[in-house]
């Protein structure tokens, strides 16, 4: 079974210096049928102004995934970290007991467009880290490569969850597919472009949720890039 969540159905706000799309429930934005799926709870599409960010705020007990699509976005947090993420990279902060960051466009004329990925820990409490890691573009070309999982390592970073999520960019006609373990389900978010999933046209912005599937078979229509999330 295949839930297709079209782009022009999130949640959209539009700040002047923040143009942001909420796939599920998020701040001011409610949705009951939309809170998250499985342990992925958040996937915020944000374009962010040149000069502009989030000045520093809290987070406690939250894995967050950073993943830069144009620009540049520069961030601080209370654990001594500082450092400018781009495209091809990936961001992992484990907020935890408790930690304050900042994220801001450091660029005086380009805007920052990202997604960012709040996923629930396996357990409370722990203590608060941070990882930054470049993906290379090799593994990402015409395939799905692992960008982040509980075992990390040269799989990405490491996520404080029973998740693996892939990123890959496909270029037009360009095909994959990818196994669905028994039990598990998977997240769909097309980032750019567009792509059939299972035989379901979809483009950018669009996410579909899948479950008692056994694989994904994706083919780009455009040039395309996605993320995949596969979770318990």
């Amino acid at each position: 079974m295949m839930l297709v969540r079209k782009a022009k159905e999130r949640g959209h706000f539009n700040h002047g210096w923040l143009d942001t799309w909420h796939s599920f429930s998020f701040a001011d934005y409610y949705d009951p049928r939309f809170m998250g799926f499985r342990h992925l709870r958040v996937i915020n599409e944000d374009t962010v102004a040149a000069g502009e960010g989030f000045p520093t705020h809290p987070h406690r007990d939250m894995e967050i995934v950073t993943y830069l699509l144009d620009g540049a976005l520069e961030h601080k947090d209370s654990m001594g970290n500082g450092s400018v993420i781009r495209p091809g990279e990936v961001q992992r902060m484990s907020a935890g007991t408790g930690v304050t960051h900042s994220e801001f466009n450091p660029s005086a004329s380009e805007p920052v467009h990202l997604l960012q990925i709040w996923l629930l820990p396996e357990r409370k409490g722990l203590t608060p880290s941070y990882e930054q890691k470049a993906l290379p573009a090799q593994a990402l070309s015409g395939s799905l490569a692992l960008v982040g999982s509980r075992a990390g390592g040269d799989g990405g970073v490491t996520i404080h969850q029973d998740v693996n999520l892939y990123a890959g960019r496909l270029p037009a006609g360009g095909a994959v597919s990818q196994a669905i373990a028994p039990g598990r389900h998977a997240w769909l978010q097309v980032a750019r472009g567009e792509v059939e999933a299972n035989g379901q046209a979809l483009a950018a912005g669009d996410g579909a949720a899948l479950s008692e599937e056994t694989r994904l078979d994706l083919k780009a229509k455009t040039p395309a890039e996605v993320l995949l999330f596969d979770l318990a």
